[in-house]
């Protein structure tokens, strides 16, 4: 199932509820002026905006690629919030984070994803392998699968390590055009045969429209605020042609992912 590209919404957060600290940048459990609980990422934690971007460039093809992602919504943090937090670290999150950040609608009673647990068919675990593949998501692992089983579905989430790519960027041409070699580790590997079917439909999906509309999502100040030294407006043209480049050349990255799953089993 295709699904449209829409705006994503606003929301003022209004009370900072619990730290979730098995993430390694701090995100929290906040709730909003809509009254719903988000996982919130903040803008001033350790990767900066860059995460976000990938965080919500990564769901979002995601989410148009037909898989379930718990809705992503701008959170915006007033100046003064958290100033009643005692931990020091938080504090001093919240004070780095004013502004515009991003979360993620809370799923609550979800589980993690477990291989030994929940069996997928080699259909679902293709597609996520390709997907990750194409985001070169580093984080997909049997130690932190950044999936979760929530009525009886898979979801996914945490996408903020996808597009390492904007670490370096000075040669992201190049890397548009890698192997990813890391899909080795992709807790999903083993079960993935069918990456060369899926290939073609995922590929069809991802379209020039529908990649210029994901990457217009990221707000300007994000770019604009970055370690970047171009115009937003450019930085926005380099991820748009990334993952347009890295889309036509999935066979790159097939090729390696099999490798990888033949080395597996």
């Amino acid at each position: 199932m295709v699904t449209e590209i829409s705006q994503l919404r606003t929301v003022q957060v209004t009370r900072y509820v619990t730290p979730l600290r098995e993430g390694g940048s701090l995100p929290a459990i906040a709730e909003a002026d809509d009254g719903f609980l988000y996982v919130l990422k903040f803008r001033g934690a350790g990767q900066g905006v860059k995460a976000l971007v990938a965080e919500l460039i990564g769901g979002e093809i995601a989410r148009a690629l037909g898989f379930k992602v718990p809705e992503i919504v701008f959170a915006q943090l007033d100046k003064g919030f958290g100033r009643t937090e005692p931990d020091e670290e938080i504090q001093d999150l919240l004070k780095a984070s004013v502004g515009l950040n991003l979360a993620l609608h809370y799923l609550s009673g979800a589980i993690s994803y477990d291989p030994a647990v929940t069996v997928i068919d080699p259909e679902l675990a293709s597609r996520v392998v390709w997907l990750d593949c194409l985001l070169t998501n580093v984080d997909r692992t049997a130690r932190n699968t950044n999936m979760l089983s929530w009525n009886k579905e898979l979801w996914l989430i945490d996408h903020g390590a996808s597009l390492y790519f904007h670490h370096s960027w000075l040669n992201w041409e190049e890397q548009a055009q890698r192997p990813f070699v890391q899909v080795k580790d992709h807790v999903l590997l083993p079960k993935a045969g069918r990456l060369q079917e899926v290939d073609a439909e995922l590929r069809s999906i991802l379209t020039v429209d529908r990649i210029r509309d994901i990457v217009a999502l990221v707000p300007d100040e994000w770019l604009a605020s970055g370690s970047w030294t171009e115009s937003a407006a450019a930085v926005r043209h380099v991820y748009e042609q990334f993952l347009l480049t890295r889309t036509a050349a999935s066979s790159i990255f097939i090729k390696e992912a099999a490798h990888a799953r033949a080395a597996l089993i």
